[in-house]
């Protein structure tokens, strides 16, 4: 078997995903020549520039890190073939590769993509999975081609999905399965002990980039619908609710036990408040109950319910 000090690795990626991805194979022995990830950009209101988490754990292991805007001229193929990889390893890099890079290493392009394939290919898997209410995903390996996530799967691992869990902690505990298991995935497939099936286009589906409206939703709508959309869009665009020019975010929830709303108010209009009591802030929704745990009021800053359940009337619309 190939020595992992032998084999010479260009890694890209971009957020905590691959972050968490590379340091597994630097903590693996893997000899990580090169890193490329999305150029820097302005974060938060005073729109500081940042350096992605890829080119932080890059330079704290001192590789060197190659941020192009595009891969699809001679600059990016030349610097990228000046290396000499035996392998590419991609992980939410963010572009497709091109075929000329594609063809550049001698064990081909691995990508570690957090659905399960067919499913859920592009660039938002996680988000959705949690919006449209998955009990199950996971990881895929797979030999990248120039399709969008359409390559031939290496293997895969599942991880179950809490019901009240947030994109962020799923986000974490994919990039955890999918570290763990990288580095031998690299090892058995240079030794070619590893095969590929072909992913079943019927079963295809796509996931394109999340739209800040999609974080809008209506109080009309399954209490169960609801706390998907916060929970899977808490980080961005945060999942919100729109009264004329008036907007209400809701950052956290759970769906509330039936038992906990007093007879009277069950059949109340969707949107009023059922209960506002300690940290019980409990709206009526289309079929349901919400239990808002944080929320943030048009013009106000982030709030637990517990420290401000007592401003809202209950029987009354909480906007």
């Amino acid at each position: 078997m190939l020595d992992r000090r032998d084999l010479k690795v260009i890694f890209m990626g971009t957020p905590e995903f691959a972050g968490t991805n590379l340091k597994a194979l630097i903590d693996a022995g893997f000899d990580v020549r090169l890193v490329l990830c999305q150029p820097d950009k302005p974060v938060g209101r005073k729109h500081i520039l940042t350096a992605p988490p890829v080119k932080v754990m890059a330079q704290e292991n001192n590789i060197e890190v190659y941020q192009p805007d595009t891969l699809r001229n001679e600059e990016a193929l030349a610097k990228l073939s000046s290396y000499e990889p035996d392998l590419i390893v991609t992980a939410a890099y963010g572009k497709i590769l091109p075929s000329g890079i594609l063809d550049l290493p001698k064990y081909g392009c691995i990508n570690c993509h957090g659905s399960l394939l067919p499913a859920r290919r592009g660039a938002s898997p996680v988000q959705r999975a949690i919006l449209e209410g998955d009990k199950v995903t996971g990881v895929t390996f797979m030999k990248m081609d120039v399709g969008m996530d359409t390559g031939d799967i290496i293997d895969k691992v599942e991880v179950a999905i809490d019901p009240d869990e947030h994109t962020e902690s799923l986000m974490n505990r994919l990039a955890e399965a999918s570290a763990d298991k990288l580095p031998d995935i690299i090892d058995r497939w240079v030794a070619g002990e590893l095969n590929t099936t072909k992913q079943d286009e019927s079963l295809a589906t796509a996931c394109p980039p999340i739209r800040p409206e999609e974080g809008e939703f209506d109080w009309s709508q399954d209490a169960v619908d609801i706390h998907n959309r916060v929970r899977a869009l808490s980080a961005w665009p945060g999942a919100f609710v729109l009264k004329e020019d008036k907007k209400l975010k809701v950052l956290d929830s759970e769906v509330a036990d039936e038992a906990a709303v007093p007879d009277e108010l069950k059949d109340s209009k969707p949107g009023t408040v059922v209960k506002a009591k300690g940290e019980n802030l409990i709206v009526k929704c289309g079929n349901g109950f919400l239990k808002v745990k944080e929320l943030q009021q048009p013009g106000g800053k982030r709030l637990r319910a517990i420290d401000c359940a007592h401003n809202f009337t209950v029987g009354s619309p909480i906007i």
